[in-house]
């Protein structure tokens, strides 16, 4: 028999699958050549099952399930180590300001807006986004409605929330929050249905006028953190 490598197409057309498959013929000694034939494809297979099991996750950083077993769900204690002046300047024009209290309230924003933007959900959308995000976020929603295509978002852990630093600039607080999180994505489309499991390292930017009378926070940027 002689070993030749093939690909198969996922359920959700999102990961090709490789395999060995095997091709009968008359039973002869295996000549040196068809020996490395064999070894190349082996080879070639178990870098493609690599690549595979890179998009289908890997551990990033610390992960939700890093923080200590006592710990209850909730946001992450602020790091004692943790100093910014930035932080010193806004709790001078804030004297109220809680590091603490806010991570439980970006928290429930992240939460709201994962699951909002999976659904297309506007209305929840506008009053936590910022301006140029929610435009953006907009452009994609109207992208992935055109194309038929509907997601539905879980939490597989409670997300973890570290306050990375807090900048001033003028009247505007800029809090930069570290967030990680393990989701499951189940998106539907004329194809069927995908089930997509991943871990992400996100750094989201969340923004406020110190003199405005709304104390919400405004997301105002997300960029990826590093691993």
């Amino acid at each position: 028999m002689r070993a030749r490598l093939a690909q198969r197409q996922a359920p959700d057309e999102r990961t090709r699958l490789a395999y060995i498959d095997t091709i009968p013929r008359a039973q002869s000694p295996l000549t040196d050549l068809e020996v490395l034939q064999i070894l190349f494809l082996a080879a070639v297979a178990a870098v493609v099952l690599y690549q595979l099991y890179a998009t289908l996750g890997r551990r990033v950083g610390r992960l939700p399930e890093d923080a200590p077993a006592t710990a209850q769900p909730g946001p992450a204690p602020v790091d004692p180590n943790f100093r910014s002046e930035g932080l010193t300047a806004l709790k001078t024009r804030q004297p109220d300001f809680d590091p603490t209290k806010f991570l439980a309230g970006a928290r429930s924003a992240y939460e709201q807006i994962v699951k909002a933007y999976a659904e297309g959900d506007r209305e929840t959308l506008k009053p936590l986004l910022a301006p140029e995000v929610m435009s953006n976020f907009e452009q994609a929603m109207a992208a992935r409605e055109t194309a038929g295509r509907t997601e539905k978002v879980e939490f597989l852990t409670p997300p973890r929330l570290d306050l990375e630093k807090i900048d001033m600039i003028g009247d505007i607080a800029h809090a930069v929050v570290r967030i990680l999180a393990e989701v499951r994505t189940r998106t539907k489309d004329e194809r069927g249905e995908g089930v997509d499991d991943r871990r992400t390292a996100e750094l989201w930017t969340f923004e406020r006028e110190v003199k405005s009378a709304n104390p919400n926070w405004l997301l105002s940027f997300v960029a990826a953190a590093e691993a």
